[in-house]
């Protein structure tokens, strides 16, 4: 027995519509399915009793090439409400999901007009395997750290002399 694929990655949000909004319109995200889960089974699965969730999943757009077909799951827990935890990248725990792009400059625009907060300037990639790329961590209206990755027209490769498996 193995593990197969990735089946989707989730994150707790405050708010689904607005989660929706950034992330099909500014992200540029599809929408693939809306549903509540209010039953036993949802309350026992993720061990919340009596918890209703509103969920949100989303794929790439259609028609785009990329390295996955892997699912976004967003989900607001209408009741019991949760607290939002402190961000910090270097926190044991903390999580990013990196997104593969083709425009890095215009997205970083649309995303910043939509209420994400960067942190830093857009970075060249010079060293590891995606060396001549370019890379930018944010963080979407929940403090949620996304991060864009525009790679290299000619990917440095895995073990490429003198380099680590930095980004």
């Amino acid at each position: 027995m193995s593990v197969r694929a990735v089946w989707h990655t989730g994150f707790s949000v405050r708010d689904i519509e607005r989660s929706i909004t950034f992330y099909r319109d500014a992200l540029g995200l599809t929408l693939r399915h809306r549903q509540i889960q209010d039953n036993a089974y949802t309350a026992r699965l993720v061990g919340v009793p009596g918890a209703r969730l509103s969920v949100a999943q989303f794929t790439l757009p259609a028609g785009t090439s990329g390295r996955s077909g892997h699912v976004l799951e967003l989900i607001e827990y209408e009741r019991p409400r949760g607290d939002a935890v402190e961000p910090a990248i270097n926190r044991i725990g903390s999580a990013h999901l990196a997104f593969e792009v083709d425009d890095i400059d215009a997205l970083r625009a649309r995303l910043e007009a939509a209420g994400a907060t960067f942190f830093s300037e857009t970075q060249e990639i010079t060293a590891g395997i995606n060396r001549g790329g370019r890379a930018v961590y944010l963080r979407d209206p929940d403090d949620i750290t996304l991060e864009l990755v525009e790679p290299p027209a000619t990917p440095a490769g895995p073990g490429a002399p003198g380099e680590t498996a930095d980004l």
